[in-house]
């Protein structure tokens, strides 16, 4: 995938995201070794790209390996009122890719439920009452093919296979059989880190009442098991993609598998995931303009045998990606 070095990045912030991509906890002094910069220069770089680019790095529940459901919402609201609901969706802890499109009459938003009765309450309860709603599409997630853990930026080859080897953490735990688990008083501890996943361990060991060493097997079993990923969030724009658009395919029950698994390669698919209800498919695609869209849509996208009918929302706003941010902040 090609870097548009006429975005606000240059090629050594397009690795230091990339390298956070591999390991958001790694420290700047390893950062700089895999490198070959500094730990200065990272840290410098990265404090830019923080204020810039909004670069934040959070950890995130895997709602598919937790067997958690999650829902994509299609919100059509009245114009006047979009902005206010996507707001306070926003606010919402088991909210994220939050976008507005159709001209400010559409949200899109994908809800991840994080205990039972919460998705009861958010369709059945809050959103069917809010007036200026007037329809509510809900499509559950299936089966991801692309996203979650496997972040977009390795599709631009930042860096190469030995720098991605050296920065991929190694946990000596051995997961535990089964789906994997978030126990009650693992709450405190991801409280700190959903808000920083760079939190030092003394800082974690002062959130949670554990010594440093509970702290850190603990969290290694976490990330060990898949329940947990540090993820990396920023403006895309600033890596010269500014436009990000939510495709929902439709294709043939026989080709549903392989037409996924195809669009998974795909340097434009950030998101890729079978879904239940009127398409089989939602993807988020993230392009450089309205043309680059087109060409995906037309090539691309239109040569994938199987699919059947696409249609396309993009944002005219992006919301929310895994943190609310509220504007000018």
């Amino acid at each position: 995938m090609e870097f548009d070095t006429h975005g606000r990045m240059d090629a050594l912030d397009l690795q230091l995201l990339s390298a956070l991509e591999v390991d958001g906890r790694a420290s700047f002094s390893r950062l700089g070794e895999v490198l070959g910069v500094s730990d200065q220069t990272v840290a410098r770089r990265y404090r830019r790209l923080r204020d810039e680019a909004a670069l934040r790095i959070v950890a995130v529940r895997d709602a598919e390996r937790l067997g958690q459901d999650q829902w994509m919402l299609r919100l059509r609201c009245a114009p006047d009122s979009a902005t206010v609901i996507a707001d306070a969706l926003a606010k919402r802890p088991d909210t994220n890719w939050i976008g507005l499109g159709s001209g400010g009459t559409e949200i899109v938003c994908m809800t991840r439920p994080r205990h039972p009765g919460d998705h009861d309450d958010l369709l059945l309860g809050k959103l069917p009452r809010t007036p200026s709603v007037v329809e509510i599409r809900a499509q559950q997630l299936l089966h991801r093919f692309y996203g979650g853990p496997t972040g977009w930026l390795r599709k631009f080859g930042a860096l190469d296979d030995e720098q991605i080897a050296a920065l991929t953490p190694r946990h000596d735990v051995i997961p535990t059989p089964g789906p994997a688990r978030i126990e009650p008083e693992d709450e405190p501890l991801l409280a700190v880190l959903e808000r920083d996943g760079r939190a030092t361990y003394p800082e974690l060991r002062r959130a949670t009442g554990r010594s440093e060493s509970a702290v850190r097997r603990r969290l290694a079993a976490l990330f060990a098991s898949g329940a947990v990923y540090i993820d990396v969030e920023y403006h895309s724009e600033h890596l010269g993609h500014p436009l990000a658009a939510v495709l929902w395919i439709t294709t043939a029950p026989s080709a549903l598998h392989a037409v996924g698994e195809a669009l998974a390669t795909h340097d434009e698919i950030a998101f890729a995931s079978a879904t239940a209800g009127p398409s089989h498919i939602v993807v988020t695609a993230v392009v450089r303009d309205t043309a680059g869209l087109y060409a995906y849509l037309s090539g691309p996208l239109g040569r994938l045998d199987g699919v059947q009918h696409v249609e396309a929302t993009p944002f005219m706003r992006r919301v929310k990606q895994l943190t609310y941010q509220q504007a000018g902040r």
